[in-house]
């Protein structure tokens, strides 16, 4: 009698992990990461500053307020522990004038909780002692020690009205005559944040834009305007026939319907103005006087604050799903076929 050999199964009939991914789900995976969108990298990594109650505040400071000449605040002007806010009028205050009492107190505590804030950000890019003459991105820059604006500075939020810029000075902040902040492309004031490690100065008749926050002193000279605040913690403010204008955040803008038409209007001063279409689209404006033309942005040398931090461009969930169960379908028909073929 014969005996019957029974051959094990040979390695080559043995269906491995290379052969399952046969041409069907290899084009079915591939078509699943033709449909991912490639990531975008955000423009910054900043977060807009929390001010608390000092958002209401113009000037604010530890041991004076000073005027001389007609300023115009638009906010509150407030000292705390000091009690002197002098030269009201022939300067005029918006809001309220808080002198040592609980409001000044609750302020003071609120612009230190601000200024840390700021401070403890992490840096996008370091620069140097001059910042005119550029046009930077949204982010945090950090000025190891005192830095400079001659002529302008353009700050280009890039079409995102919520942009973020934050300004981290070592030392001393300070502005030539004439010189300006330029906010370009949806840029808003209310984003804008200087922390300077000692004290700030603007020069004659500069324009700036965003909210002081100095370690010690402020002092602003003739003529010149902020759209914004200026903080000072420890030491004072002193003013000199100066405008501080309000800086209201205005949302960002909402779908317009098929055939609206865009619009921008160019002002004579840096104002921030939000204007309610018929359409119910919110437009945001900021423009200084003699505005230059859009240019491109120019990071510093070295240093692009972009690709830092990364944001959206996932796969839309929708998406995931029905790529994954396209992947495992064609997998479970895969190993059907082998089945069916080694049985």
């Amino acid at each position: 009698m014969r005996s019957r050999i029974i051959h094990p199964l040979q390695p080559s009939a043995r269906p491995s992990l290379l052969s399952l991914l046969s041409l069907p789900s290899l084009i079915l995976a591939g078509a699943a990461f033709a449909l991912t969108p490639a990531t975008q990298p955000a423009f910054a990594i900043g977060s807009s500053v929390g001010l608390g109650t000092t958002a209401s505040y113009s000037v604010l400071a530890g041991q004076t307020v000073t005027n001389t000449g007609p300023s115009t605040l638009s906010g509150s002007a407030g000292v705390h522990p000091g009690t002197a806010v002098v030269g009201f009028p022939p300067g005029k205050v918006g809001g309220i004038i808080h002198a040592a009492d609980a409001q000044a107190l609750q302020a003071k505590a609120d612009l230190k909780t601000a200024y840390d804030d700021a401070a403890g950000q992490a840096a996008d890019a370091t620069v140097g002692a001059q910042l005119g003459g550029r046009t930077l991105v949204p982010g945090v820059y950090k000025a190891p020690s005192s830095t400079k604006i001659t002529g302008s500075l353009t700050l280009d939020a890039k079409g995102d009205p919520d942009a973020v810029f934050v300004f981290q000075i070592g030392s001393g902040l300070t502005t030539a005559s004439s010189s300006r902040v330029v906010l370009l492309n949806d840029a808003q004031s209310c984003h804008v944040f200087w922390q300077v490690g000692t004290s700030a100065t603007l020069g004659t008749s500069t324009r700036f834009v965003g909210t002081i926050m100095a370690l010690t002193s402020i002092s602003l000279k003739t003529g010149a305007r902020i759209e914004g605040r200026a903080l000072a913690r420890n030491g004072s403010v002193t003013l000199d026939n100066n405008v501080l204008t309000e800086t209201k955040c205005a949302t960002s803008p909402t779908t317009k319907p098929s055939g609206a038409a865009s619009t921008s209007t160019a002002t004579p001063t840096s104002t921030t103005k939000a204007t309610a279409t018929q359409s119910a689209t919110v437009k945001a404006t900021h423009k200084a006087s003699s505005t230059p033309s859009a240019t491109a942005p120019v990071s510093p040398s070295g240093n692009t604050p972009g690709g830092l931090a990364f944001t959206g461009g996932g796969l839309p969930v929708p998406l995931i799903g029905i790529a994954a169960g396209a992947v495992l379908m064609g997998l479970t028909l895969v190993l059907i076929t082998r089945r069916r073929r080694i049985n």
